[in-house]
């Protein structure tokens, strides 16, 4: 029930952590005066002033690396404290109501370029079944603790490439 909530709370909180270390890591130096940073070419420079090495290194240390540790380690990671703390200020977020445009911008999406349920685009599961393309079964014990497929265990939809055909 608060997955939605919890996701666009959590979106709202990475873009905000871009624009801030972006405007705190964005330099202010003139190219071409010859006082570039460590005494880089105009253009490395020009790069740095815009804030994007900061932005990467966000995405690096505050997206990516939260993700690999839940995949690898998903009951440590829900355990942790600070995963909850970070679960009532996304979801704080969300409750504020500042994300609730984003419904609003993936209707009018939706209704602009048609897009439809992934159903329409993968079929059913029993359409999939039909066209050998059923759901794969796994256990815990082929996933848990590796950094493939999220410590999920349940079905994999569809085939290893939905437009490759069945698998062989």
């Amino acid at each position: 029930q608060n997955l939605p909530g919890f996701m666009i709370g959590r979106q709202l909180t990475v873009v905000c952590s871009f624009f801030l270390v972006a405007s705190i890591t964005g330099l202010n130096i003139e190219p071409g005066q010859g006082n570039n940073i460590f005494g880089i070419q105009d253009g490395a420079q020009k790069f740095l002033n815009y804030g994007f090495h900061g932005a990467v290194i966000t995405t690096i240390l505050a997206s990516i690396t939260w993700q690999l540790a839940a995949s690898a380690f998903p009951i440590a990671f829900l355990n942790n404290p600070l995963t909850y703390i970070l679960l009532v200020v996304a979801l704080f977020l969300e409750w504020t109501g500042l994300c609730s445009g984003a419904w609003v911008l993936a209707r009018v999406m939706k209704s602009a370029m048609g897009i439809q349920y992934d159903e329409v685009y993968v079929g059913t599961p029993e359409d999939r079944m039909a066209n050998n393309h059923a759901d794969k079964e796994m256990t815990i014990g082929q996933d848990v603790g590796h950094l493939t497929g999220g410590g999920f265990a349940g079905h994999l939809v569809g085939s290893h490439d939905a437009l490759d055909g069945p698998i062989q």
